[in-house]
């Protein structure tokens, strides 16, 4: 008999998130479904149970939260004693629409480059504060889940870490020349100046220098987060060698986060994720993948 595999997914009460602990369980695999809201996570579960899927279970995980992550360690160290499959999906834009209704009838059309920022600057309004929150969650908290359950996938056999990015991560978005290079130089990037530089964002970010100095524009913290993910992705691939760390943009779906905007359903979205988490042992790692098809070279310059 086949040994039980266990996968978290992190934001799995909605969208894309749901659907990926969907898409898991129907392949046999043990998940554990984590949302901030209690009751939202517990109302998921049973939606799935209800469906025939029995082998989900929620337990509540809020990513911005020390205390939160923790008690989710405990809660498979007691009950699975490993982790097989890590899916990091919670993460929020990082800005305010003004008016969704304008979103609806063109933001899909006009949020693909910095030189639609001004048509943007109509749509949508991204406070600082909201940027600080959108990296906190999308890189921080993805960061503090990851090296907190590390140790549990370095238990299983087939372990593999799955960070859900976008293709607002490009870094055609950048026009810095010398930040794109240190981006993308992975043999001499390191997670300290990752930290730099998001913190070099911000402070141009607060005082409205994000043009000036070829940062991407709206939504430009939900940009910096992505980028700076996929860097971390390909340092932690490098880190840990025995584990397939890869990242995937789910493209453009109809979700919460984009206003129910989009190309592409839940599930659509969600299939690349799936895959990518169940991918066989000589799959590649450290790579960037668009829905289900491997991207090279990783990024843009």
């Amino acid at each position: 008999m086949d040994e039980k595999r266990y996968a978290v997914v992190t934001g799995g009460n909605k969208g894309i998130g749901f659907e990926i602990c969907r898409q898991l369980a129907l392949n046999g695999i043990e998940v554990i479904l984590t949302a901030r809201n209690e009751t939202r996570g517990v109302q998921a579960v049973e939606k799935l149970n209800v469906s025939g899927l029995s082998n989900v279970v929620f337990h509540p995980l809020d990513i911005k939260d020390p205390t939160s992550v923790a008690n989710l360690v405990k809660f498979i160290e007691t009950n699975f004693k490993k982790l097989d499959i890590l899916v990091n999906n919670a993460a929020e834009i990082g800005l305010v629409y003004v008016d969704e209704n304008k979103f609806k009838d063109g933001g899909e059309n006009v949020q693909v480059n910095n030189d639609n920022a001004g048509i943007l600057s109509l749509v949508d309004e991204e406070p600082y504060e909201l940027g600080v929150q959108c990296l906190d969650i999308n890189y921080y908290g993805t960061k503090r889940v990851t090296e907190a359950l590390v140790h549990l996938l370095q238990l299983s056999k087939s372990p593999r870490l799955v960070n859900v990015s976008s293709g607002f991560g490009d870094l055609s978005f950048f026009n810095n020349e010398k930040l794109k290079e240190e981006l993308h130089d992975i043999d001499n990037l390191t997670e300290e100046r990752i930290d730099e530089i998001i913190q070099w964002f911000l402070r141009d970010f607060k005082d409205a220098k994000l043009r000036e100095n070829g940062w991407p524009l709206t939504p430009s913290a939900y940009k910096v987060s992505k980028a700076t993910l996929n860097a971390y992705t390909r340092l932690m691939a490098r880190k840990y060698q025995n584990i397939l760390v890869n990242c995937v943009s789910p493209g453009y779906c109809v979700t919460d986060m984009t206003s129910h905007t989009g190309f592409r359903s839940a599930e659509e979205g969600a299939k690349g994720p799936v895959m990518v988490a169940l991918l066989p042992a000589d799959g590649p790692s450290g790579v960037y993948f668009n829905d289900k098809r491997e991207i090279a070279p990783f990024w843009s310059m």
